[in-house]
């Protein structure tokens, strides 16, 4: 296993500098990647070179910007195989889940190109005689987009190119935990022509990292944050950009439930529960944390359940055969195994799973939860789900919304109209029916609400959060004013 060195990109030109972060597998214990470390004058360098891009970019016409996205896109996917060594390497992502992100990021990539010749104005009638009266979206300036490791393609991308499609700059901070993939999608974005400084990218050891992204939010080039990451951090981040009066969107952490209803089809909600809890080991914002089952079908449900996730082996995923991979560290897993031992010795089950293998933990199923037990409030963001009983729909309802989070839901039940009912009413900002809690689309508005964050990714929503709408008027006659 060889070692990538990773440079930062700042006004088109790679540069090193004298602080370096070390990444290395948690499987083997090799160091994979040494990033360049960047201090607050390199951000503020970043900053700079993506301000003074901003002229020419924005003043691209939208089927230049098109054109050019298109070719981003293009560069990424020509990246597989180095995407997939990179994810195993630096987050021991499975190939599955390093084609799918990249896949998914590609399909984000293209979307923004085609929003390019949509993000339009109207005309306002006016109460002026002969006044010409138009709300027109334009761009804000720099973007300051910061991603997490565990889809590191998909959110790296979902960072950039709206902002790019509606003619800002950026600057992408990558995340500390895998800096080669990050720098991958970046390095796409230069090759695809976009011109100097219109993509920067800087890494930083976690040390640094408050001292950096505050500098960068300060900083009066940037005019726009987005986040995707943590609840705790995602408030930092909100507060320091209050203080500037910057906009932030934020999409932050989950506790996705899954709500089982009497009349389901348990066999496609078990295969929904099933992949929702353990796509790339439960580490998405998305994933199923809490299967709500109605007690008359509990029993039926959860031996099926234990069937279908003892089934799921966890293994190398360097080697490919098994749908679980490593956990990025052993803290993860730490926190994973404290939160089921403290709802053991509070009365819980463990009805699957094992201790783990250093970051090899296998699929974990806690049933009969109550609300004294940490795992039923708290984010696990591991491979493990808890399953809580509900006496009826109405009880149901009460405790999906019994959280600080409202990311992701799913309801199962064969009457539709009954699931959108209680789709209407369980607090997330996406709910499925009759689907798994992990879904992502393009062209979709994505983000949550309460402690998951406000403002919306993807599709026409994402023209919103990346552009201003200013009021602008033509007088066509004279105008008669009162002195």
């Amino acid at each position: 296993m060889s070692t990538s060195n990773i440079p930062l990109l700042i006004g088109g030109k790679s540069q090193d500098t004298s602080k370096h972060l070390e990444i290395k597998s948690a499987l083997s214990g090799d160091l994979v990647t040494v990033a360049a470390a960047a201090s607050v004058a390199d951000a503020n360098s970043a900053a700079e070179a993506a301000g003074a891009a901003f002229p020419e970019w924005s003043a691209q016409t939208p089927n230049a910007r098109r054109a050019a996205l298109n070719n981003a896109a293009n560069a990424l996917e020509a990246k597989a195989d180095d995407f997939v060594s990179a994810m195993m390497e630096e987050i021991g992502a499975t190939e599955g889940w390093a084609r799918f992100n990249l896949m998914l990021a590609a399909s984000i990539i293209r979307e923004a190109a085609s929003l390019t010749t949509q993000i339009s104005g109207e005309v306002i009638p006016s109460d002026k005689p002969g006044q010409l009266s138009m709300g027109l979206r334009e761009p804000v300036g720099v973007i300051l987009g910061i991603a997490p490791w565990n889809a590191p393609i998909i959110l790296g991308v979902r960072s950039i190119a709206v902002p790019l499609a509606c003619g800002n700059t950026v600057i992408f901070k990558g995340s500390e935990l895998c800096p080669r993939t990050h720098f991958l999608i970046a390095s796409a974005f230069m090759e695809a022509g976009l011109g100097d400084g219109v993509v920067n990218f800087i890494t930083n050891t976690p040390e640094d990292a408050g001292e950096i992204v505050g500098a960068l939010i300060d900083h009066p080039a940037v005019r726009r944050i987005n986040f995707t990451g943590s609840s705790n951090v995602g408030r930092i981040i909100a507060e320091r950009a209050a203080r500037n009066l910057k906009p932030v969107l934020l999409e932050l952490g989950g506790k996705a439930p899954l709500v089982v209803l009497d009349d389901a089809d348990l066999d496609a909600a078990v295969d929904a529960a099933a992949f929702g809890a353990f796509m790339n080991q439960g580490q998405i914002c998305m994933s199923t944390e809490r299967v709500v089952v109605v007690d008359a079908i509990a029993d039926d449900f959860l031996a099926k359940f234990k069937t279908k996730v003892d089934q799921l082996a966890v293994g190398d995923p360097a080697e490919g055969k098994t749908p679980l991979g490593a956990v990025v560290h052993q803290k993860s897993v730490d926190h994973v195994e404290s939160l089921i031992a403290d709802a053991v010795d509070k009365g819980a089950t463990r009805l699957c799973g094992s201790d783990a293998d250093g970051v090899l933990m296998p699929a974990n199923v806690v049933s009969e939860l109550t609300p004294e037990m940490r795992i039923y409030s708290e984010e696990s963001f591991g491979p493990v789900v808890g399953v809580i009983r509900a006496a009826d729909e109405e009880e149901a309802i009460k405790i999906a919304n019994d959280s600080e989070y409202g990311l992701s839901a799913a309801v199962f039940t064969r009457d539709i109209a009954r699931g959108l009912q209680v789709a209407r009413k369980i607090n997330s900002g996406i709910c499925h029916v009759n689907g798994p809690t992990v879904q992502d689309q393009a062209q979709i508005p994505f983000g949550g609400v309460k402690n998951s964050g406000y403002g919306r990714f993807g599709g026409k929503a994402g023209i919103d959060a990346f552009t201003e709408l200013r009021w602008i008027t033509v007088a066509t006659q004279p105008e008669h004013y009162p002195f």
